[in-house]
């Protein structure tokens, strides 16, 4: 009894020992410095300063070197006895010039992208209330190497590297949002995630497979929420407030987090609440993107009525309120578990391309629109540091999530009105252990289990009488199961050669019921069941022949199995124009190649990244014959019948390049440049310019910081899209575009001026103004149904406690 009583004591004084805080401030000022991210050249860990710049350094090997980051200030690299010289105290110096940040998404752990072969952009929640983005989708677009296409004001549909919708893979938390009911057409489920929320945004270019699974092929999109921390001494807490109105939309955001914790338990809640009006487009532009007029319902008719202010994008406008809460509870000094809860709802989205629809002379649609939009998530975790021989730390993550989405049509003219609803149950399991095998060199491996339930139902209710019968539903009842095994190695060659490779296989599983359509449609089956498997990889080196100078070359695969959506959609997806179901596909796979270059010098840095992808068994819309039939009846119209595919190949390769120049000691020049092509085949054998290949993009942006005051003047541009340069199914879509001189729709180019500013007024009081547009243009991006705001006022207030 006395040996175990000596051993406790002899452990504690061994960790209290071991267990050292620094503290960090700004220079010059000497004011504390929070959110200060400390990770080690080894893999895993890491941690942030408190709001008293204050982190411990218990969880890190003394062997190891530590990286000190954070966004406007100059990284630091030291070892342990350089901070003992220090006294545990460090000085950050202001720096415009952007970092290498830690990134998580190329191996699921905290490695420097310094270290990464393939290409990685991150994002730092630090700019946001600059930026001042509407909502997620916006803020990735502000990036400047992310293209968005919107149909709605409620919308966003990310563009990377010639792909979009459900060949992009979203991470909240390292958690997949993919579900089986993400379309291959425009998608805009990242507006469920709540901007003031996040506290990094990584976005990984070219497949992700190996370490994601399907749907990685063209990126992913790895959203970090804000994370509590535990307190180093008493008790501590916080809260922030921040108030944002916009002029264009009359826009009213109201946003509350709040922070409490202790040495072994913290909190965190969350909450935002959006109020979006009608979005008002520019003064000067092409004609054709006014809004003339719109439906009306008069003593239960619809009419036509004129709109006062043509700019007055009418029925735009939808309002939406976000939710969060963590709790992380430290077991021990090697165990800490964490909950998180997520939720998201919006108001009807009006589907605003939809609505401008023409029938002839009239309105086709009287009512378009998505009903509420639900996001729920439930996440469990734990993760625990071992000297066992199978891993040094080990990540688990258990979550639960609730999508529920709707839409709503009625037919200008027409007394039903259509609405369809999908609910879509997901669960998943993720178990990621990182081992570290010689100095830097370490394997990274697990597992991952997706389960998603689908049900679809469809209800047409008479707008006169109030009665209601079923109609068809978009999905049939599914069941969709994935399940992976990866493993990663990054070996330090030598101090100037590193290597990255991956491996991953994935087993995929889809059982289908279309019962719920048979009695509307004849089909020629009643339930499917598909199998799939598919075996990815990935290899790429980071080269230094100097240490201001890296050249990574990197191949990789992705690929997407078929979802529910691929499967068995029975939509219009054009007018004229119906999807019905075919349960033969099989996966498409994709195969990257792709070289980043990057040079610092003391003022200056440059990248360069260029790219091959090569899409095979690509699944794409086809005509096709539903019981020998090539034109059905959908909803009273006479529609060409089509089906998903795998009939095409398709490829897209491009440049994406940028700099930074810092001209003085507060001025800072960024730059960046996408410019990309992509065909794919059609039924005929020809060639079509591909549909989610954006035009060339791209920004300028100069900064002014000095003190309290930050100022940006931005410029963002896009080319034009000729007519013959459009692809096919863009030109089905007239009513999305300008007209050139021939009356053919085409995209013009388009560039606009930004300036936005932010004041530290008080240490607890942030002010935030900007004008969006200040040329007033009416432009369009590549693809939306929706104009881009005009002249935007924006203000923002931002009270810190």
């Amino acid at each position: 009894m006395k040996s175990i009583f000596l051993s406790v004591i002899a452990f504690f004084f061994y960790a209290s020992a071991f267990s050292q805080q620094v503290k960090i401030v700004e220079s010059g000022s000497n004011l504390p410095l929070p959110g200060v991210m400390i990770y080690s050249n080894a893999p895993g860990n890491s941690i942030l300063t408190n709001n008293e710049g204050i982190a411990d350094l218990g969880i890190f090997d003394k062997s190891k070197i530590l990286n000190f980051q954070l966004f406007g200030f100059s990284s630091l690299k030291l070892t342990f006895e350089e901070l003992e010289k220090n006294e545990f105290f460090l000085k950050m110096n202001p720096d415009l010039m952007s970092l290498e940040p830690a990134v998580v998404s190329a191996s699921r752990w905290s490695q420097s992208s310094s270290d990464v072969p393939t290409k990685i952009s991150v994002f730092s929640s630090k700019n946001l209330l600059i930026r001042n983005p509407a909502n997620t989708a916006d803020w990735l677009g502000n990036s400047g190497e992310v293209f968005v296409q919107k149909s709605q004001q409620g919308g966003g549909s990310p563009m990377i590297r010639g792909f979009s919708a459900n060949r992009l893979l979203y991470a909240v938390d390292g958690i997949r949002m993919n579900t089986a009911i993400f379309r291959s057409g425009n998608l805009h489920n990242v507006i469920s995630l709540d901007p003031f929320a996040i506290s990094t945004t990584e976005v990984l270019f070219g497949p992700g497979s190996v370490m994601y699974g399907s749907d990685a092929i063209g990126g992913v999109m790895s959203f970090e929420t804000l994370d509590p921390s535990f307190a180093n001494g008493d008790k501590n807490w916080s809260a922030n407030v921040i108030s944002r109105f916009a002029s264009a939309n009359k826009e009213a955001t109201i946003h509350a987090d709040f922070r409490y914790a202790t040495k072994r338990w913290a909190f965190l809640s969350s909450f935002s609440k959006f109020e979006y009006g009608d979005l008002k487009m520019g003064r000067i532009g092409p004609s054709d993107y006014l809004r003339p007029n719109y439906a009306g319902l008069e003593n239960g008719v619809d009419v036509i009525i004129q709109n006062s202010d043509p700019k007055v994008q009418v029925s735009s406008g939808y309002e939406q309120y976000n939710l969060m809460q963590k709790i992380k509870f430290k077991a021990n000094e090697k165990t800490v578990l964490s909950y998180g809860f997520h939720y998201s709802k919006s108001g009807d989205i009006p589907r605003y391309d939809r609505l401008i629809e023409q029938n002839g002379n009239k309105l086709k649609f009287a009512v378009w629109s998505y009903g509420p939009q639900v996001w729920l998530m439930n996440n469990l975790g734990i993760t625990r540091e071992s000297d066992s021989k199978l891993f040094d730390q080990m990540k688990v993550k258990i979550a639960q999530q609730y999508f529920e989405e709707s839409r709503i049509d009625r037919r200008f003219g027409n007394q039903n009105q259509n609405t369809r609803t999908e609910k879509v149950n997901a669960y998943s399991i993720n178990a990621d252990f990182l081992k570290t095998i010689k100095n830097e060199s370490f394997l990274s491996y697990g597992a991952e289990l997706v389960f998603n339930r689908v049900n679809s139902e469809g209800i047409t209710e008479n707008i006169g009488t109030g009665t209601t019968q079923p109609t068809t539903s978009r999905y049939p009842n599914s069941d969709w199961f994935s399940a992976g095994i990866y493993s990663t190695y990054h070996a330090t060659l030598s101090e100037k050669v590193k290597m990255q490779t991956g491996l991953r296989y994935n087993f995929t599983s889809l059982s289908a019921d279309f019962t719920n359509n048979i009695k509307f449609y004849p089909l020629p089956f009643s339930t499917s069941k598909n199998n799939f498997s598919a075996l990815t990889g990935s290899f790429g080196m980071v080269i230094q022949p100097e240490e201001s100078f890296s050249i990574s070359p990197t191949l990789s695969t992705g690929f997407r199995a078929p979802n529910v959506d691929d499967v068995g959609k029975i939509f219009d997806s054009a007018p004229g124009a119906v999807l019905v179901p075919n349960p033969e596909l099989k996966p498409e796979y994709a195969y990257n190649a792709e070289l980043n270059l990057n040079k610092h010098f003391q003022r200056f840095k440059f990248d360069l990244s260029g790219y091959y992808t090569l899409l095979r068994d690509a699944m794409v819309r086809r005509p096709f014959t539903l019981n020998g039939e090539s034109i059905i009846d959908y909803d009273g119209e006479a529609s060409q019948v089509f089906a998903i595919q795998n009939a095409a190949s398709a490829k897209v390769y491009g440049v994406q390049a940028g700099f930074e120049l810092a001209i003085s000691k507060y001025f800072l020049i960024t730059s960046r440049y996408n410019w990309q092509n992509g065909t794919e085949e059609l039924d005929n054998g020809s060639k079509s310019p591909s549909r989610h290949a954006a035009p060339a993009f791209g920004l300028s942006r100069l900064t002014f910081s000095k003190k309290d005051l930050k100022i940006e003047l931005t410029s963002r541009y896009s080319a034009e899209v000729s007519f013959s340069e459009l692809p096919f199914e863009e030109k089905e879509k007239p009513q999305l575009y300008a007209k050139d001189e021939n009356g053919n729709p085409y995209a013009p180019s388009w560039a606009v001026l930004n300036l936005n500013t932010t004041y530290q007024l008080f240490p607890a009081l942030q002010l935030m103004a900007g004008v969006e547009n200040i040329q007033d243009r009416r432009y369009q991006s590549y693809s939306s149904g929706l104009a881009a705001p005009g002249r935007n006022f924006s203000f923002s207030i931002k009270a810190s406690f």
